[in-house]
């Protein structure tokens, strides 16, 4: 009988636990670095807040992934090479929480509806295994196709400018601008006989805005565009890998020689800083935003088993029901985390778990050294501000690849459901993305609803998630299938 530990036990010599480290944080990177961009951006946030929520968001990413990894007593932690970062899935409700409401008061809202959720996570961890019949391939497959048809809004966007203020397409016309003013003036002078201008009138913006799609723009988010291709076709092995992050690297050099990129933050931004929490001040716990994230979470949790159970296959152990529940419960006690440190849910990322097949080192002792990793760059503020001072040019071209591999994800998944000889499950897609679009093509539909409720309804992705569980109750039942959501996480690391 061997002695010799278990692959996922086993403990590497130092230097190439570190080099291993490096590769999955250099895998994760641009994914990790995108939500709190987005996030902080949607807000409005000072550019220093900003490059805070970039460090705090490394910080708690490797906090998590260690404890994700290694383990915490017997409670916390699948103790599998898992790496942690922020789930795409909530970007689209906390957006539509920092359009409503903007600044540190809007952060705020956003962390509280966080630490929420994280405990409604925590506690019905040990639960969400009796859910999975209501998550099936169909369903999962579904909602991360909305996901990233959602996301993709927000790549596009920072290509060519947001559709309202400084870079919208249109601009009001200077000399239309200056005839209300001067009619302004005459109606409210004492004696006028002219009609007073009308409360909110305003004029159409007519003249076109150079701000908006400058050709140079588009050409510097080609270029990155073009290089993650060409990387992702001729590189090999680790370099395939992290194209999307050398793709941004490429386009930070030629947005730098172009001046469009400056380091006057980056000087003038620390060498080390601790990630102190409730930097915005005390939470706010608004009960609905607190329940649209506990449905974003379980969404993320029903993820995160198919992803552990494929991990299992992949590494050779077993995943056990109170590893599972450890695993899930490390995703609620990570999104508390995340809501205390000013960042964001936590999820397993589902490109590391790819790297584990591709460098078939399935050690976990690699995940823990690259949460090590992950934790001394969130304690460097330089490496905050040097992300945040990036072009929305250069992140536009990566955002392409980056949502649009999250929406073919979805599609893999669905290549995996019977459609011929299951026709219903035709009406489970169609019906469920055509909910997910109603924000994106007509965002003001919920204006005549009670206002309560609209944090539940403006976000796609959970007007999706309803609708396909729904419609897949309704015609197919609920059935549970462990070895199809096995498959559709191998189907979405592949």
């Amino acid at each position: 009988m061997s002695n010799s530990p278990h692959p996922v036990d086993e403990v590497l010599p130092a230097p190439r636990l570190a080099a291993l480290g490096i590769q999955h944080v250099l895998v994760m990177y641009a994914g990790a670095i995108a939500v709190p961009l987005i996030i902080g951006r949607a807000l409005k946030l000072d550019p220093e807040q900003v490059a805070f929520l970039i460090s705090a968001d490394l910080f708690v990413c490797g906090v998590v992934t260690i404890i994700q990894s290694f383990g915490a007593t017997q409670w916390f932690g699948i103790k599998l090479p898992v790496m942690m970062g922020v789930t795409f899935a909530a970007v689209g409700p906390m957006v539509a929480m920092a359009n409503a409401n903007q600044g540190p008061d809007g952060a705020r809202m956003i962390f509280g509806a966080i630490i929420g959720a994280g405990i409604v996570a925590f506690l019905i961890a040990p639960l969400v295994s009796r859910m999975l019949r209501f998550f099936p391939p169909v369903v999962t497959g579904t909602i991360i196709v909305v996901i990233g048809a959602s996301l993709m809004r927000i790549g596009i966007n920072w290509i060519f400018g947001n559709p309202f203020g400084p870079t919208a397409p249109k601009l009001v016309a200077p000399e239309h601008a200056e005839w209300l003013k001067t009619v302004t003036d005459m109606a409210a002078a004492t004696g006028s006989t002219i009609p007073p201008i009308p409360a909110k009138l305003a004029l159409a913006a007519t003249a076109p805005n150079a701000a908006y799609a400058p050709l140079v723009n588009v050409g510097v988010s080609a270029v990155v565009l073009v290089s993650i291709l060409a990387i992702a076709k001729f590189g090999k092995g680790f370099l395939a890998n992290i194209a999307v992050l050398l793709g941004i690297v490429i386009g930070g050099v030629l947005t730098a020689s172009l001046g469009m990129m400056h380091f006057d933050k980056v000087a003038s931004a620390g060498w080390f800083e601790l990630i102190t929490p409730l930097r915005f001040g005390m939470p706010i716990f608004d009960p609905i935003l607190i329940i649209t994230m506990v449905l974003v979470m379980i969404v993320v949790m029903i993820e995160s088993t198919g992803m552990f159970l494929a991990l299992g296959d992949m590494t050779g152990r077993k995943v056990t029901q109170p590893m599972l529940s450890a695993g899930l419960r490390t995703d609620g006690l990570g999104t508390i985390i995340g809501g205390l440190f000013n960042t964001f849910p936590y999820t397993s990322f589902s490109q590391n778990v790819g790297l584990v097949g591709v460098t078939g080192v399935k050690s976990r002792f690699v995940c823990v050294a690259g949460g090590v990793i992950l934790i001394i760059l969130g304690l460097v503020p330089k490496m905050g501000a040097l992300v945040e001072s990036l072009p929305t040019v250069v992140l536009g071209g990566a955002g392409l690849v980056m949502f649009g591999m999250v929406a073919a994800t979805g599609i893999r998944i669905l290549s995996n459901v019977d459609f011929k000889t299951n026709r219903n499950n035709l009406f489970v897609v169609a019906v469920s993305i055509g909910f997910g679009m109603i924000p994106l093509v007509a965002p003001d539909f919920k204006m005549w609803m009670p206002h309560d409720i609209h944090p539940l309804i403006e976000s796609g992705i959970l007007l999706a998630s309803v609708s396909a569980v729904v419609l897949n109750a309704f015609f197919n039942g609920t059935k549970e299938n462990e070895a199809e959501i096995r498959e559709a996480a191998m189907a979405s690391e592949a």
